[in-house]
């Protein structure tokens, strides 16, 4: 059986994946930080998270299933329950895998996880059965736990689990013969037998004494099967000066034997246990071939499930989360990868929505947005912290979440998926030695350059400002020619105000589906809104505002003088 939470039955199971620089420009590990503060969760849901992919029945089918999750609250219960069983099954298949004799003790353990994951089964049949799961993925789930319920012989395997635990459970003591040397320190070590009662003679040690006060001769005894020789630690042992007994007896549940106070070793015990294990093999034996018989039934495919589940539980966590603080969170519809477009309706970032649910005072502002076959190409222009980087972050951000399967941040939207999101965000000056910024920026758009197609999202922010604007504008523009050319949704967010001004001459010189437009981040009055508008860049316009605002006009900086100064 090969099922899956993440791709439905004959959906297109390739998918491509975020370089490093994307990963670190949308600040995945932020996003990993907010979903789990467990160590052992964050290798498995960051390998998702950079995952992209790019078929809309896949994209769609993963919708569906968290819905689910986030509409039922116990169900996330369950499945918590169910990935914590799973764990414990791995275990199983490593066992599987293992050619030698486990102790008793260790099989017995494994016969139990195996009862407990029949009662994990169980529980998730009858809460999807209970449930009114709409999704085909939690349905398909649904019918495959109640067939592991009624056809791998659960009740047969129940049956054999009790017959094998009260089988092991009937040996209460093992027997042990140890040879001793001259000086009555043990050499040699074998079984003499399986007991089913405990130990519990108080008599030994008294024997004992009376046979070493016996003048009679020592009694023949047979040789009752392999042994294993063995040396003390050391020849004297302070606890154990009282005397020293030919036979020990070592209750199962209660096994003690006292170390060496030199070395710490047991060699004794050692011998122990290697002839409990030899002698008790066909026990053991028995017991793998019970286990055996069900090593391979459909439930244990389910192990494959465990890091599906946990993105799903820690998204609808994090997604009611961010619910409680007021801002809208939709299902996107996914349209044909064909038409490229996106249209978003309020979309905002979703790094300040985690903010916000973490308590932080934060004023988010959303903005509607779209690619269409008018404008996929943006040259985003304003001013310094006017949120062009998070606006520009925002919409790769929704763009991911809309094809990881999950709630997006906004209104309402319409999603074309993109086979890949690549990033252009400024590089630490320390990776640019070699090449100098310049240099290093242009390597890393030809990079780009080399894998992208026209159903990618490139993001650049603040892209070639390392030289002069002559010069950043001049290769800038060859860079949107070529985004023209190839046909695919881009934003540039620049202070490049000149390149936002020459999208109607790039436009016309290239030719291509993808037109260029400006985009700008609105102020009014010399105030930041945080909004975006189609529209020429301001450029002087923005510059004069500020100016006013400050009182540095040459006609406010004269008035001001002529004030202080009136005869001057």
């Amino acid at each position: 059986m090969k099922f899956s939470l993440m791709t439905p039955k004959g959906a297109d199971l390739s998918y491509q994946t975020l370089t490093d620089e994307a990963v670190d420009d949308l600040s995945i590990d932020f996003i990993l930080d907010a979903l789990t503060e467990n160590h052992l969760e964050r290798p498995h849901l960051r390998s998702m998270l950079t995952k992209v992919p790019m078929d809309p029945g896949a994209i769609s089918y993963r919708h569906d299933i968290f819905e689910d999750f986030l509409r039922f609250p116990e169900l996330r219960e369950a499945m918590s329950e169910l990935v914590l069983k799973l764990s414990d099954l791995r275990d199983l298949e490593r066992f599987q895998m293992d050619k030698d004799a486990s102790a008793l003790w260790s099989l017995i353990n494994r016969l139990r996880e195996i009862d407990d994951y029949m009662s994990c089964i169980n529980m998730i049949r009858d809460i999807l059965t209970r449930l009114d799961v709409t999704s085909s993925g939690m349905k398909e789930l649904r019918e495959i736990v109640t067939n592991i319920a009624l056809e791998s012989g659960f009740d047969a395997l129940k049956a054999d689990i009790d017959e094998t635990m009260k089988k092991a459970q009937r040996v209460k003591s093992v027997t042990i013969g140890v040879n001793l040397d001259k000086l009555l320190r043990p050499e040699y070590a074998g079984i003499v037998s399986l007991n089913d009662t405990k130990f519990g003679d108080p008599g030994l040690m008294s024997r004992f004494k009376g046979f070493t006060d016996s003048k009679d001769d020592l009694r023949h005894g047979a040789n009752l099967g392999a042994g294993q020789r063995f040396h003390s630690s050391t020849p004297y042992n302070a606890r154990n000066s009282g005397g020293t007994g030919v036979m020990m007896q070592a209750a199962a549940a209660q096994n003690h034997i006292e170390t060496s106070n030199v070395t710490g070793k047991d060699p004794l015990s050692d011998a122990m246990r290697k002839q409990v294990t030899e002698i008790m093999k066909k026990t053991v034996n028995d017991i793998k071939s019970t286990i055996k018989k069900y090593v391979n039934i459909n439930g244990y495919s389910l192990i494959s499930l465990m890091p599906e589940i946990l993105f799903y539980n820690r998204w609808a966590e994090l997604t009611e989360k961010l619910k409680a603080t007021g801002m809208p969170l939709c299902k996107p519809e996914i349209i044909d990868p064909e038409e490229r477009r996106c249209t978003f309706k309020d979309v905002y970032n979703l790094k300040l929505a985690i903010n916000k649910a973490n308590g932080e005072e934060i004023n988010i502002i959303a903005n509607d947005f779209e690619f269409s076959n008018e404008r996929r190409i943006y040259i985003l222009t304003g001013p310094n912290r006017g949120g062009k980087t998070i606006f520009t972050q925002a919409i790769g951000l929704a763009m991911l979440m809309a094809q990881w399967g999950i709630y997006i941040p906004a209104a309402s939207a319409q999603i074309s998926p993109c086979d890949n999101i690549y990033t252009h965000f400024p590089a630490d000056e320390n990776d640019t030695v070699d090449l100098g910024r310049l240099g290093e920026e242009s390597q890393r758009l030809s990079g780009i350059f080399e894998v992208a197609t026209r159903y990618s999202l490139l993001l650049l922010n603040e892209s070639l400002a390392t030289t002069s604007v002559a010069e950043g504008v001049f290769i800038a523009k060859d860079v949107v020619k070529a985004m023209r050319y190839l046909g695919t949704r881009a934003i540039f967010n620049t202070h490049m105000h000149e390149l936002a001004g020459s999208v109607g001459e790039i436009n016309a010189s290239v030719e291509g589906d993808s037109r260029a437009e400006s985009l700008i981040t609105v102020v009014h009055d010399g105030e930041r809104s945080f909004k975006v508008s189609i529209a020429p860049p301001q450029g002087v316009s923005y510059a004069a505002d500020i100016a006013k605002k400050y009182g540095v006009t040459f006609a406010q900086i004269k008035q001001d003088i002529d004030s202080k100064h009136p005869n001057a």
